[in-house]
């Protein structure tokens, strides 16, 4: 609350004590993590110089960044054959993963003929199920967004099949009161009340995504100039080349974390004013 004292605005102490700490939050929020990461980064450098550490072993920090500088025509073009396989994969997992929650949604029977399917896809390693998807397919790209697509595809599906049937009963009984078809119970209360579980699998998709497509390079051993950035990771460890493998690895870090954000942003975006999740907190 708010007090007026001789015509001037003030805050009373308890209302001043939270301001101050939503302030503190904001700043700690970045802050920390910007110094932790920093103190991070100098002692690689000081284990480096203090050990004696050659750069085919563990490259300082410098070295890397003066690599990934001198290297990156070579590392960024493979960062754009990688990323081709994660936003594809991304897409196609969305598509098919809302598309299957919907038709859960519709018929019990179906969910619980197909989920378990879509579990053991979940629950198999890439490594076991890439030698099948090697015998019959020939595309290498087709072959890469498979693998990227399987792995990015359960966390949407369940996460949606979840939000889907999470609607408030007496919210359905309503609607069915008042002579809504299915498909207008699906368009103007399911699907609105699964987004918040939806931009949840996304997120978590969206770096799954990003580790498919690594792995699945790593698996099929994608050489040659088309290549992503896992062939450059393991071109430079045969070549022990350090620093590129670290720069490479820094790249992807880098990627995953930009994906992360940008999909947070969109969550945020879309539910900031209606969901309890992305509402600000009275303390």
């Amino acid at each position: 609350m708010t007090v007026i004292d001789e015509g001037v605005l003030k805050l009373d102490p308890e209302e001043a004590r939270r301001v101050r700490q939503e302030r503190f939050e904001r700043i700690g929020r970045w802050v920390l993590p910007l110094a932790i990461m920093i103190l991070a980064i100098w002692l690689w450098d000081r284990i480096c110089v203090w050990n004696g550490i050659p750069q085919y072993i563990l490259p300082r920090p410098g070295v890397v960044l003066s690599t990934l500088y001198n290297d990156a025509g070579l590392l960024f073009s493979a960062l754009l054959v990688t990323l081709r396989i994660t936003f594809l994969s991304l897409l196609l997992a969305v598509v098919g993963g809302v598309g299957l929650a919907v038709l859960f949604a519709q018929s019990k029977w179906v969910e619980m003929s197909f989920f378990p399917f879509a579990i053991v896809l979940q629950v198999t390693p890439i490594v076991a199920i890439f030698p099948l998807i090697n015998i019959y397919v020939d595309n290498q790209t087709t072959k890469l967004l498979l693998c990227a697509w399987i792995v990015a595809f359960f966390p949407i599906l369940s996460n949606t099949t979840l939000g889907l049937n999470s609607v408030d009963r007496n919210l359905r009984d309503l609607f069915k009161l008042n002579g809504a078809t299915r498909w207008q119970q699906l368009r103007y209360l399911r699907l609105p009340a699964a987004m918040p579980y939806f931009l949840g699998g996304l997120k978590i998709a969206g770096g799954l995504s990003l580790i498919g497509a690594v792995v699945a390079e790593f698996v099929a051993g994608a050489t040659g100039q088309s290549s992503g950035l896992a062939s450059r990771i393991i071109e430079a460890g045969y070549r022990l080349n350090a620093p590129r493998l670290f720069a490479a690895l820094f790249l992807i870090s880098l990627t995953g974390i930009l994906i992360f954000l940008v999909l947070s942003l969109i969550s945020h975006l879309i539910l900031r004013r209606w969901h309890e999740s992305a509402l600000k907190q009275e303390r």
